[in-house]
């Protein structure tokens, strides 16, 4: 399999790297990544099982971690401050993160795309679809909710580890990243450290930038509530989530299928909050047969 070329593009103020997958030609699919996780979250073998199914896979590093734009000068949010309700050391929204999506596709040409997020990236997506509907042709969230603060709760051992404090040098990182996914990964399937360690060092040298993280969260943190606006995202729509989620529980994916109209739910049995290896045939199956349902009727 060939490694793809790293490719850059303007969007606004920001620079946002990306890579492709498969054929210009076929129908776009852009993977939206979540919190603290770069592009590679996607796996190269699954962006390419994707392409395989006759589609143009495009993933991206958010603002603010990997190879994009790292808004330095916005400084370190007040996390303490943000949970007691002080949103003044905030420097943008989750809607920004939306508005940078569309920015993207722009930038790259395509007046609309088939959408897959999952975690944050979800709520990306979701917001996505509520902005710019114009640019989404389908919607797969994964692993998300829909800002309801009553739904998808962590648990207390995820929230943990997600506010656990940063690695400082490589070999930490690698084993914080074991440590988290050791925690919030999928029970009912096999545990593979070699790749969370993988993932994981080449995250660190790609860029290691926890303010950046901490920017992110930051803008989940302070997402105002999306029910009553995903009730007009008319596009067709696939939520899948793992049963034994400790993040994002999956009462959140309950709640976003039940939100947006004509939803699909499929929620995946011994599923935490990643994308084990075992998931991803039924994964790409799902996401192909939805596009290819939409594109039917284009």
């Amino acid at each position: 399999m060939e490694t793809p070329e790293l490719q850059r593009a303007r969007v606004g103020d920001l620079e946002i790297a990306y890579e492709t997958f498969g054929s210009a030609g076929d129908p776009p699919l852009l993977l939206v990544m979540g919190l603290a996780t770069q592009m590679i979250g996607w796996p190269e073998e699954f962006c390419a099982g994707l392409a395989a199914r006759g589609l143009y896979v495009v993933r991206f590093d958010n603002r603010d971690i990997g190879l994009s734009t790292h808004v330095d000068d916005a400084g370190t949010p007040d996390l303490g401050a943000v949970f007691g309700g002080d949103t003044s050391s905030v420097p943008y929204a989750l809607s920004d993160l939306a508005d940078d999506t569309a920015g993207l596709l722009d930038a790259l040409g395509l007046d609309s795309a088939h959408v897959v997020g999952a975690s944050m990236g979800g709520m990306v997506a979701q917001l996505l679809a509520i902005r710019h509907p114009q640019t989404v042709r389908t919607l797969t969230s994964i692993m998300s909710t829909t800002g309801d603060r009553s739904v998808g709760t962590p648990a207390e051992a995820a929230m943990g580890v997600l506010l656990a404090p940063p690695a400082t040098d490589r070999e930490s990182a690698l084993q914080r990243a074991v440590d988290t996914y050791r925690v919030i990964g999928s029970p009912g399937f096999e545990f593979d450290e070699e790749s969370v360690r993988d993932r994981a060092g080449r995250s660190f040298d790609r860029r290691h930038n926890p303010p950046g993280v901490a920017r992110q969260l930051a803008a989940v943190l302070t997402a105002p509530d999306r029910t009553a606006d995903l009730a007009a995202v008319a596009v067709p729509t696939l939520v899948v989530h793992g049963a034994q989620d400790p993040l994002v529980q999956v009462s959140g994916g309950r709640a976003t299928a039940a939100a947006i109209p004509g939803a699909e739910l499929v929620v995946v049995d011994g599923m935490g909050h990643d994308l084990p290896r075992a998931v991803w045939p039924e994964l790409t199956d799902r996401i192909a047969a939805l596009v290819a349902r939409a594109e039917g009727g284009r």
